[in-house]
Parts: structure tokens; sequence; C-alpha cells
């Protein structure tokens, strides 16, 4: 490899919206690093493929791997479309996959999309599964992007992804990158919007139409998961058993749903902005174009939060998977243990060559 880069990267995310394709262009110096996103899409899911998504956290492990060699196909096909769309010939290829199993305090997570096969089906290599050595070793596996923030986005106190879940990503008073999932955000605001027939609430339109009901507000701002220290991060079995039950018990009209839902993600990511002395924050993820969700999380926090360009709000996880893998290549640091709780550093991620 030369001192610049090209790798496209892959990131399936928990509000299943679709595959985030992103083809970067990384290059290092004495200064660090520096990025340039080449081309990117949002390709969505077969509607079959997205039901299977959703109900996989709760199937056999046969299914599971099954969906896993499916996944892997339909991710390659994808790949291989939108490199020849775009004529591009990258590296190599970086997939974070999507998070089918995340339980790290049962030693559990399994992120599909099988990179054996993708490596086969594109003719390039292929990084993947980069949570599974962290969550042997005692870590969460999660989050991972906060190499990323501080590589390429350290000129900001903190940055915060607004996507199926959100998390924070912040250097601490010892220099420790510290990062955890704050709550949910787009898995539960999407799933409100579905009750309309809605992939999501554009613009937080139905939010602002809803008023906040102060009991499911005050139930949810209870959760014992919010309670808890980081290192800590959250998956869709937390969400389906513990947070979506305490939304559908109230039996509310959806617009107040949506307005509590927005207030309740606003006040729980201004108090971790708050309590940690951040100034400044980036911001991305689908969140951050819900304009309702932006003013009432500005309204809560006491920093600057900047939204970038459309390109970076909608790709920065895709362009921060594609470095994860980029350093797993170089044998550098990818996962930090002051992130994850693990035991130590690593430069995790399983090398799929390609054998053609």
């Amino acid at each position: 490899m030369t001192d610049m880069y090209t790798v496209t990267g892959l990131m399936s995310g928990s509000s299943l919206d679709g595959v985030d394709l992103a083809c970067c262009e990384f290059s290092r110096d004495g200064s660090g690093w520096r990025f340039r996103i080449i081309a990117a899409e949002t390709l969505p899911y077969p509607v079959d493929t997205r039901d299977k998504l959703e109900q996989a956290c709760k199937w056999s492990m046969e299914k599971i791997d099954k969906l896993n060699i499916e996944l892997g196909e339909f991710f390659a096909s994808q790949i291989n479309q939108f490199h020849s769309i775009h004529n591009l010939a990258p590296d190599l290829i970086s997939s974070h996959g999507h998070t089918i199993l995340h339980e790290p305090d049962k030693g559990i997570t399994y992120q599909a999309g099988h990179g054996g096969i993708m490596a086969e089906k594109t003719g390039l290599t292929v990084v993947n599964d980069f949570r599974k050595e962290d969550v042997a070793q005692g870590g969460e596996g999660a989050p991972l992007v906060p190499v990323g923030d501080r590589l390429l986005f350290g000129n900001y106190d903190a940055c915060l992804n607004l996507g199926g879940f959100a998390n924070i990503s912040y250097e601490d008073k010892f220099n420790q990158r510290i990062a955890y999932d704050v709550c949910p955000a787009n898995m539960a605001l999407n799933r409100i919007a579905g009750l309309m027939g809605l992939d999501y609430d554009h613009n937080g339109s139905i939010a602002r139409q809803g008023h906040v009901h102060t009991g499911l507000l005050n139930t949810l701002n209870n959760l014992d998961y919010y309670s808890t220290h980081p290192p800590k991060s959250l998956g869709r079995e937390w969400f389906l058993d513990t947070f979506l039950p305490e939304i559908d018990k109230e039996n509310l009209p959806i617009s107040d749903r949506m307005a509590t839902l927005v207030e309740h993600i606003a006040i729980q990511i201004s108090s971790a902005i708050n309590s940690s002395g951040i100034d400044s924050v980036l911001a991305s993820g689908g969140g951050a174009l819900n304009q309702m969700l932006m003013e009432r999380l500005q309204n809560h926090a006491e920093a600057r939060i900047r939204i970038p360009d459309d390109l970076l709000v909608q790709f920065k996880e895709a362009l921060v998977f594609a470095l994860l893998g980029l350093l797993r290549m170089l044998g550098d640091i990818n996962c930090l243990a002051s992130a994850t709780g693990g035991k130590s550093d690593l430069s995790a991620g399983i090398i799929h060559e390609n054998k053609k």
C-alpha cells in the first residue's frame, strides 16, 4: 500500500434505513489523517430482507448463520454495482455489517454479512467483524467510531451520532476517549412514524404537532440504563424488550408519543453533554436532519452543536468504518479500551483476502 489509500466503507445501522456505502480516500502526514469522500450512496433494503433483520435477534443460530451468508451475497452485489456506476477501484472494503445480536455482558455479538463471501464476490480484500475480539476480552465491543472521531474530527470537543441509537464520543481530562450509547434515537422515532405508514418523521413535523406526556417522559428517563456509567452500549434486544413496551403501554396519540420521544432523546443527550464540560459538538447521522429534535437538543444543551454538510451527516459512520478497516490492515489501533471497557486497545477485525 502507498501513502494514499482508497477504501469503501459499509455501514448498516440499527435504524434499518439501508446500507450506507462510502468510497473514501485517506492520506497521512505529520499532522495526522486527512480524508475525502469520493462517492457515497444509501441503498435501501428489500422489504423481505428488512423484515428478516428486524426479527433475526429472536431466531435460532442456524437461521442467523443462513442470513449471514445471504447478507454477504447481498452486500457484495450492492458494492459491485456501486463500484461499477462510480468507476471505483478501492484497495479494500471495510464492512461493519449488520448487528443481529449484541449482548456483550453474555459474551455475545454477531455482525452479519459474511466477509469471505464478500471478498470472493467482489474480488477485493474485506475487513469485517470488528467487535468480537473486544467482547472476548470483556469489553462492550462498542462503540468503535471513537477512533475515527479522534483521528479525523479532533477539532471538536465531542462527536454525536444520531443513528438507530444516539452515541457520543469525547476526550476526558486524562485525554482518554470516552464513548457510549446514550439512548435510542431513529430506531424509536422511525418505529412510531411507521404507525402512520411513514419511514421517518420528516423534519420532526409529527412531533411538532404533539404534546409531551409527562408520565411517559418520566418513565423513560428513569429506565435503569441511564443510571449506569460508561462503558455501556445498547442493542435491539433491549429496545424491543425494555424500551418499546413503555411507549406502547400508554396508548397515546401518535403525535404525542413522537413529541415525548423527541424530548426524551434531547434530555438524555444534553445530560451527557452538559455533565462532561463539552463546548463544541459535531452532530451527524439521520437524526441530525430532524429539525425538531435538533431544536430541542440545542435548547437543553450548553454546548454549540454543529451540523456539517449533508454528505458528512449521512455517511460519517461509513467513512469511519472505512478508516477502521484501513487501520486494521496497517496493524494500527482501531478499538479503544477506554471506550469499550476491554482489557486493552486492539487492532481488531478479520481480514478476508481475495483468493482470486
